[in-house]
């Protein structure tokens, strides 16, 4: 049996924000591996297994994966969104990177997803409609220096700006931090929306001026998004967008 690996995405939430090409990978598979809740959206069937493991494995999960395709198992690495965006498509490569010679010999293919931030985006509007980047609040993996110099370089480049993992119990203060220094860099009347469970039964979209931002208007399944100087509400909707002409 030859082996392969799929890294896939499985979207924001709503099963029908699974791509087609996704569902196709998981009915072929012989083994399903990833974080705990992104392994129990995976229906279980007769000669598929499933391995989940915990959020702070990453590494041993992308070596798990790679060691099971290596034994001609058919194998897909699930991540919420995107795998490629703060996820496991880059923990894969870097254990080829260093891995085996076998591993780079694998057949590895990257299935893409659709991000927190652009399905919050399309519920909200258009707030990413011009530049924009993406930073991750955790400090599990970067120090916090570093992620209060790209807040602050992208707030003074006037960045919309999508954070995920803004807020969690053991990391309170990330999100504070960030809105400080947004507060002492841009304009307090730009909006700020926080999307939660985008997509589910539980979503939850509001839409605050920056000066009326608060760390507990998020957690960890919200993504924040920051609107650059431009970024408007269209009157009478509920919507907000940033125009293209922004200059």
């Amino acid at each position: 049996m030859t082996g392969w690996l799929a890294i896939a995405g499985l979207g924001p939430g709503d099963d029908a924000l699974v791509t087609p090409e996704v569902t196709a990978a998981l009915r072929g598979a012989t083994d399903v591996i990833g974080y705990i809740p992104y392994v129990a959206r995976v229906a279980a069937r007769d000669g598929l297994t499933l391995h989940p493991s915990d959020n702070r494995v990453e590494m041993d999960r992308a070596r798990h994966a790679l060691g099971l395709a290596l034994a001609g198992h058919r194998v897909v690495v699930v991540s919420s969104g995107d795998p490629g965006v703060f996820a496991m498509a880059a923990a894969v490569f870097e254990a080829i990177e260093h891995g085996p010679p076998a591993w780079a010999a694998l057949d590895v293919r990257v299935l893409p997803g659709i991000t927190a931030m652009l399905a919050a985006s399309a519920r909200a509007g258009a707030p990413l409609g011009h530049d924009f980047c993406a930073i991750n609040l955790s400090d599990n993996l970067k120090p916090q220096a570093t992620i209060d110099r790209r807040v602050r370089l992208a707030a003074e480049a006037d960045f919309a700006i999508a954070f995920y993992n803004p807020r969690s119990r053991s990391r309170p203060d990330g999100l504070i931090a960030a809105l400080a220094i947004l507060r002492d860099t841009c304009a307090d009347q730009r909006p700020v929306l926080f999307a939660r469970a985008v997509s589910t039964p539980d979503e939850h979209l509001h839409i605050v001026a920056l000066r009326d931002a608060r760390a507990d208007m998020a957690d960890m399944r919200t993504v924040v998004i920051v609107g650059s100087s431009r970024t408007r509400m269209v009157p009478g909707t509920r919507f907000i967008y940033t125009p293209r002409s922004a200059s």
